[in-house]
């Protein structure tokens, strides 16, 4: 009966994507024959029940095809019933979490970000495929994956999902997930507070798994980036896993030590580009199921054709037509969709970092020589830094472009953003000035 169930497993390859195979069909395990019965083993109740309500059918179509009509099969849970014949199991499925996940070290992991809950296609199955083989350690070679993709692509919910996988797969193992603006703020109160030795141990030395994302804010910093390379030096020696994330190729990461981009380049490069019509359909499919939302088909076909920008700005529309239809009380039609359509798509085109200069001047009474001049005033500072980053944000100027227009070469533009992106969540007086410009901007007052 084992050779049926290799054959099963055969004739269903063939006939589901390979990131699916992959995912939920290879882990399957045969267990015994029970009074003619196949019995299978999955690890947990949501890999049975996944596997169940998804290829339960195929694989009792594809049964029947190769051992006849009186052949069925079940399903087990690892560990419900004893049997000689149990293998260990090696599970490749994150169960889904009920809550925010903290790793060993940084911030939490998103519960939703999980490699089940990633929509695959063209535009990113490779970067999934690397993620996951990383993570289920099937390639001892690959220990190094660089993710590149622009903002709102999917590359955070891959770094996480990495993390999660590890954590279900191996509680022990310690699995840090910060951002390489904290690591840099990190290693500089461990100066300050004289605890270098004990910074320089603790990623060292205590750290299995390490998923750093946003590192094209490490440039020009010159300290951080000797320290990190070093860190990377003996984590790649010891053969632990690591995930970058970055909007840019590590060679054009401005003022990044040569050191530093041979370390992102030593291991996969995987690039995430603009999801195609068919994956961008099932995004939306996957995004109204998980919060509950009752939208038409000819709707979501409607949205994938008009939107395709990014998963953002899919998840912008989603949102939209629901949160219209429920505050209006009127039904999710073509008409409403095009009214939520037409102004993510009409605020687009017409901000441009003009408008913006011109928004933000007029708030802060300023004039546009003052935010393009040289000087450092913080009365002229922080519009421009603000300016800036709704620059980077709603417009699709390079980052070139956008220094240029504030008279600031690009790598001064990239730290104004991270400027700004730090004190969204820290300054709540920032938070709500970034707030009001974008209200104005989204809702085409300006």
């Amino acid at each position: 009966m084992e050779a049926i169930w290799n054959n099963v497993k055969s004739a269903i390859r063939e006939s589901i994507p390979g990131h699916s195979y992959k995912m939920w069909i290879e882990p399957l395990e045969f267990n015994r024959t029970a009074d003619g019965v196949l019995v299978l083993s999955v690890p947990n109740s949501f890999s049975k029940k996944r596997v169940q309500d998804h290829y339960g059918s195929l694989i009792d179509s594809e049964l029947k095809k190769i051992a006849g009509d009186h052949c069925s099969y079940v399903i087990e849970i690892c560990g419900e019933k004893k049997s000689g014949r149990n293998k260990p199991y090696n599970n490749h499925q994150l169960p889904l979490q009920s809550a925010n996940i903290q790793p060993h070290y940084g911030r939490f992991l998103r519960k939703d970000f999980t490699f089940d809950q990633f929509v695959v296609g063209g535009n990113n199955e490779f970067a999934f495929t690397a993620s996951l083989s990383l993570a289920s350690r099937n390639n001892s070679q690959q220990s190094c994956l660089f993710l590149l993709s622009k903002t709102g692509m999917g590359k955070s919910h891959l770094a996480q999902a990495v993390g999660h996988h590890v954590i279900s797969q191996s509680p022990s193992e310690r699995v840090y997930y910060i951002t390489a603006e904290d690591f840099s703020n990190e290693m500089v109160q461990a100066i300050r507070n004289d605890s270098f030795d004990k910074f320089k141990s603790k990623y060292r030395k205590e750290c299995d798994v390490l998923l750093l994302e946003d590192v094209h804010y490490l440039g020009g910093k010159e300290r951080t980036q000797i320290e990190l390379a070093l860190t990377l030096d003996n984590l790649m020696d010891s053969d632990k896993k690591i995930i970058f994330s970055s909007c840019y190729l590590p060679g054009d990461i401005p003022k990044l030590h040569d050191k530093l981009k041979s370390r992102f380049s030593y291991g996969i490069i995987s690039a995430i580009e603009p999801p195609n019509f068919r994956t961008r359909v099932r995004i939306l499919q996957r995004k109204a199921l998980l919060n509950g939302f009752q939208v038409p088909e000819e709707i979501v076909h409607y949205l994938a054709s008009e939107l395709n920008e990014d998963v953002r700005q899919l998840e912008s529309g989603l949102i939209g037509i629901t949160a219209k239809s429920s505050l209006m009380g009127i039904p999710i039609d073509i008409d409403l969709a095009e009214s939520v359509v037409k102004n993510i798509v009409l605020h687009k085109k017409s901000i441009t970092i003009d408008v913006i200069k011109k928004l933000v001047c007029k708030h802060f009474n300023i004039t546009i020589a003052d935010i393009v001049s040289i000087s450092r005033k913080q009365t002229f500072t922080r519009p421009r830094q603000i300016a800036i980053y709704l620059s980077r944000r709603y417009t699709d100027s390079p980052l070139q472009t956008i220094g240029k227009s504030f008279n600031r070469y690009h790598a001064t533009a990239l730290h104004s953003i991270g400027i700004v992106e730090r004190g969204i969540k820290e300054n709540s007086s920032l938070r709500k000035q970034v707030d009001y410009f974008s209200q104005k901007l989204e809702s085409g007052k300006f």
